[in-house]
């Protein structure tokens, strides 16, 4: 099913960079962006859910929509995807793991060191000052969609605790975005997983890991953009796809 040039190329690897978007998160149930603004929620454009202005508007509606998701996410599962990528840490030499993903599924299934560019739903912050800010132990009953919720407030500044996610016209988390480009233009293999690479600046790694000369592998049912970059492109579910390239690589 693999071609042998590209096992030998990871078995040879010092580096490797798996970049995960939200087609890995879509096989454990947790619906993308685009798919979650449905029912009610489709009324609202998505920069109502997802920017500064939004959230200043209507911090309620905001809350109420993050905290369905993360309600959906607390309720999901690591899926076969996730474990391999803990797995093929386990029989390469390094791996850096960097995810478009906001939820936990990585860290669940066992990955340690994530760097996550878009941030997380389980760590929001003051929106005024930054501090963080920690959700009560009690793990949310899923809301109903379209349900608002009363944000809480900072215990140092008294503005409104924020979801820790990067909205739109917001820049990446600057240490992040640098040991990602960093990982990118260093590592000899980089698999793109589940992304769309339509997402800009994510996009742009494995795009500087092949001027870098990595061999640049993408997993994804579709066809995206960087079919023209990716030296292999193979087609299909990540947990079904991932796996089976772990195997072939202990072998």
């Amino acid at each position: 099913m693999f071609a042998e040039e590209l096992i030998t190329a990871i078995k040879i690897a010092r580096h490797i960079v798996v970049l995960t978007g939200a087609g890995v998160s879509a096989e454990s149930g947790i619906p993308t962006f685009r798919d979650a603004q449905t029912g009610l929620w489709e009324n609202f454009d998505a920069t109502q859910l997802a920017s500064p202005q939004g959230f200043q508007s209507d911090p309620e509606l905001v809350w109420g929509w993050y905290e369905w998701r993360r309600a959906q996410v607390l309720g999901a599962r690591p899926n076969p995807a996730h474990y391999a990528i803990v797995q093929f840490a386990e029989q390469v030499e390094q791996l850096t793991l960097i995810t478009q993903n906001v939820d936990d599924l990585h860290e669940r299934a066992g990955s340690p060191n994530v760097i996550r560019l878009h941030g997380s739903l389980h760590q929001p912050r003051c929106f005024a000052c930054a501090s963080p800010y920690a959700f009560p132990e009690a793990i949310p009953q899923e809301p109903a969609a379209g349900r608002r919720l009363p944000p809480s407030r900072c215990p140092h500044c008294n503005d409104y605790i924020r979801p820790g996610v990067v909205w739109f016209g917001e820049s990446l988390p600057e240490a992040e975005w640098r040991r990602a480009e960093l990982a990118a233009k260093a590592c000899d293999v980089l698999l793109s997983i589940g992304t769309s690479a339509l997402v800009w600046p994510a996009a742009q790694l494995p795009i500087d890991a092949a001027r870098h000369g990595a061999v640049v592998v993408q997993i994804n049912p579709d066809q995206t953009p960087l079919n023209a970059v990716a030296r292999y492109n193979i087609q299909g579910k990540a947990g079904e796809i991932l796996p089976g390239l772990v195997d072939a690589v202990a072998l």
